[in-house]
């Protein structure tokens, strides 16, 4: 990242990062207790399919509705407002007593987690000039690997010690931590009484002059819709957040079901997946803000970088010809860590074709249509999965979902290119 990042950008992304792993660990807790509660419950696969498809649809519909709530009202008050909601929310799975129960929780967890990436994709943009957002995006970004990493270790814990409610409730309540230091520490660079002239003039070193000097209001949501920008963001979040869906939300309960891993101890195989995610999510973000500090046009190291991880999710493929565990563990780990190589630009060249003033709106737009995906991708996973396990080899369902994963990627990637060739800014 620059030379001239501050200590004041340092915990503007410090914060981000850690609220990023505090809505992942709450969201990824019921991977890890998906045989416990299928137990519980008596669920089947596709009972848990609608489970997921629950949280998803209500995350699909929270960000429409946060992303323009994040614009109006700003950063500081969008992040306290949903992540109060979303923490909530995560306790109140500590009480469930049956399915439908779980149904409800889970959309209320969907529609409070869906204001975090509005909420700090609009803090990066306020705090860092374009050249830096990619890297600033995928610092805190990797929060969702690390928070992804954790649940592994120390769910089995909680589980073993106090049963699956604590486990809810323990990691539901981290939010409120994290909260007295958003309070304290957050503000706005105009806003901030220890911020220099010299920093702001930094941070907007590279912004349009009108866009410095004049505040406007930001374009009316539905036209949005009508720019091939909006729909570069929209094609690259749909075609890949179901992607990662699958890997957060099936993968503990695929290397149970082949590998007969506890899931009751600390998983080795999911915490080598997530750490090298993270190590995708920041070197992902730092390549093509290499590329942008070499020369290269900021759309050409975008739409590299781009190419090159979507090219790094291919071999997923050939899963089914691993001959061991750790040799499957490979390929998922390349695989994931490709994703959020891929999410850091992603994110980052919607804040590159928009103005301050609409990011939160079309990230909120974008998001959407990656949970969208979601809900349709689990409705195939649960249906593919059940019918494998029908005819007594469940594996074979999951060889062809990780099939459907490899080319994700390059299909999006492509479309991209044919809609916005040089990714060229939004006007208005």
């Amino acid at each position: 990242m620059s030379r001239k990042l501050s200590h004041y950008r340092w915990s503007v992304v410090s914060l981000l990062f850690f609220a990023t792993t505090i809505n992942y660990i709450d969201r990824n807790v019921i991977g890890i207790l998906k045989p416990t509660l299928e137990q519980e419950f008596g669920w089947t696969e596709n009972d848990y399919s609608r489970i997921v498809m629950a949280f998803t649809a209500s995350y699909a519909f929270g960000l429409l509705a946060f992303g323009r709530f994040i614009d109006k009202i700003g950063s500081k008050l969008g992040y306290t407002i949903v992540i109060i909601f979303w923490s909530v929310a995560a306790i109140l799975h500590a009480g469930v007593r049956s399915t439908l129960g779980f149904l409800g929780v889970r959309a209320l967890l969907g529609l409070g987690e869906s204001g975090n990436f509005p909420a700090a994709l609009k803090a990066i943009a306020e705090w860092f000039p374009k050249r830096d957002r990619a890297l600033a995006t995928g610092i805190f970004n990797s929060g969702a690997n690390i928070g992804a990493m954790i649940v592994p270790i120390v769910v089995p814990l909680l589980l073993a010690a106090f049963g699956w409610q604590m486990a809810f409730v323990v990691t539901g309540a981290l939010g409120f931590v994290w909260l007295v230091f958003w309070i304290i520490l957050y503000e706005i660079p105009s806003r901030h009484k220890k911020v220099s002239e010299a920093e702001v003039e930094y941070i907007n070193s590279d912004a349009p002059a009108n866009e410095v000097m004049v505040i406007e209001p930001p374009l009316k949501w539905a036209s949005l819709f009508s720019r091939k920008q909006t729909w570069v963001f929209i094609i690259g979040k749909f075609m890949t957040d179901p992607v990662w869906a699958f890997f957060l939300f099936w993968l503990p309960s695929y290397f149970s079901t082949k590998y007969n891993l506890s899931l009751t101890k600390p998983s080795i195989p999911l915490v080598v997946v997530y750490t090298m995610t993270t190590i995708g999510s920041i070197g992902g973000g730092w390549f093509s803000s290499w590329m942008i500090r070499k020369g290269f046009p900021i759309y050409r190291a975008r739409k590299t970088a781009l190419f090159v991880f979507a090219l790094a999710v291919v071999p997923i493929f050939l899963i089914k010809y691993a001959p061991n565990i750790w040799v499957v563990v490979g390929f998922i780990s390349v695989a994931a860590a490709a994703h959020q190589a891929w999410s850091a630009n992603i994110y980052s060249v919607a804040t590159d074709m928009f103005k301050n003033k609409d990011v939160s709106s079309v990230i909120g737009i974008g998001g959407m249509a990656g949970a969208v995906g979601g809900i349709l991708f689990p409705l195939f996973i649960g249906n593919i999965l059940e019918a494998a396990k029908s005819a007594g080899d469940i594996t074979i369902g999951y060889n062809l979902i990780f099939g459907i994963c490899s080319c994700a990627y390059l299909v999006a990637w492509i479309l991209i290119h044919f809609i916005n060739p040089k990714m060229s800014p939004a006007k208005g």
